[in-house]
């Protein structure tokens, strides 16, 4: 099968159709030296026009802590005393380097998402 750029999204559509059927492919073979060239076309488009947009860092710890069944409480020594994990999760105060070291570990977030800007209340 020939392929070119991916330039419309029913392209896009039909490459990860394809992708979908080959994608267990041996990698030395025609169809898996095809799916790599796809993933490559994929991603590429995807990059270009699919793009995820990092949630706000709070929102993140949120969802973060919902998913590990945790408490504000929990926060506590991590965030700093409970007055400042309030402050913090009601995003009266932003976090800081230490705080955002802290959270990434704990709850295994990277810290480019904890790190970005967000507006305080």
């Amino acid at each position: 099968m020939k392929h070119k750029i991916i330039k419309t999204e029913e392209e896009y559509e039909v490459a990860m159709e394809r992708l979908e059927k080959i994608f267990d492919s041996k990698p030395n073979t025609n169809e898996g030296q095809e799916a790599e060239l796809l993933a490559l076309l994929i991603e590429d488009y995807e990059d270009q026009n699919h793009q995820i947009l990092s949630p706000d860092p709070i929102v993140a710890v949120r969802i973060r802590m919902e998913e590990l069944e945790l408490k504000q409480k929990d926060l506590i020594g991590v965030v700093g005393s409970k007055g400042i994990v309030s402050e913090v999760m009601n995003k009266k105060r932003r976090l800081t380097v230490k705080m955002i070291r802290n959270l990434s570990e704990l709850l295994k977030i990277t810290p480019n998402v904890l790190i970005q800007d967000y507006e305080l209340n």
